[in-house]
């Protein structure tokens, strides 16, 4: 199996970490053991492993199965919700 290893800098790797153990924390919370929720989301319990640690490897539709089985899918919808930069570039180009 080739799997390729997604490079990130150091301070970007540790916000994926703190999402890993955000989910972690989560599935926790509401007391479901990892093969429930690896079960619920339709993947391995390796995968999940993965998503808990954080690895930025992982498919982004992964994560949002994840956070629905924790009906958690409404943080997924707010990624990229707050473009302060791209409506700031598109109020320079009204001028």
């Amino acid at each position: 199996m080739n799997s390729k290893k997604a490079l990130l800098l150091p301070k970007y790797q540790k916000k994926f970490d703190g999402i890993g153990e955000n989910i972690k924390l989560a599935r926790k919370r509401r007391k479901l053991t990892a093969e429930q929720v690896a079960e619920r989301a339709g993947i391995h319990r390796a995968t999940l492993h993965r998503v808990e640690k954080g690895d930025p490897a992982v498919a982004i539709g992964i994560y949002f199965n994840v956070l629905k089985v924790l009906n958690l899918e409404k943080d997924f919808y707010s990624i990229a919700g707050n473009d302060e930069l791209g409506r700031k570039l598109q109020d320079l180009d009204l001028l």
